[in-house]
């Protein structure tokens, strides 16, 4: 078996854990470990630097372009640093149809940044991104793993309200 580095910019918890979901795969197969051992940098960092994405892809055995291909490729990954509530927010048709737009405008105003952009007091970054297959119930945005769908001006304003507190 390969032998993983045990010097890390990981935590011992974390590096355990990287070994371990490595460890599921057959010898020679560790990129299959890739995405969960993104999320466990991302989880530790709260981003990806180009730093901690060489530092995976020696983990894993891998050439850095193998896993910059992968983090670049999907919008669960933050290529730069993000405040603590990261709002990705759905721009597609279907949303638009349902007046996102307006919603999205609204939004941007109250938080006073653009896409890509992070408030100031580092608490919330906002994010466009594709399709988030709530299309029934738009507008929507994501928040970690909760959707918040019919989204309206009041209904954004106390989100973000109860997030602020």
């Amino acid at each position: 078996m390969t032998e993983i580095p045990t010097t890390s910019a990981f935590t011992p918890e974390r590096l355990a854990k990287v070994k371990e979901i490595i460890a599921r795969y057959p010898e020679g197969r560790q990129k299959s470990a890739l995405l969960p051992v993104l999320h466990l940098a991302q989880e530790q960092w709260g981003w990806l630097s180009s730093e901690v994405m060489d530092q995976v892809a020696e983990l894993l055995s891998i050439e850095p372009i193998e896993v910059y291909e992968v983090a670049t490729f999907y919008t669960m990954f933050h290529l730069q640093p993000v405040g603590k509530h990261v709002i990705e927010y759905c721009r597609t048709g279907p949303c638009c149809l349902m007046g996102a737009e307006g919603v999205y405008d609204h939004l941007q105003a109250r938080l006073g940044i653009k896409t890509g952009q992070t408030t100031p007091d580092g608490l919330f970054t906002l994010k466009e991104v594709e399709c988030l297959a709530a299309c029934g119930w738009g507008p929507v945005f994501q928040i970690r793993e909760k959707y918040y769908m019919n989204l309206t001006n009041e209904k954004v304003d106390s989100i973000l309200d109860e997030l602020s507190k």
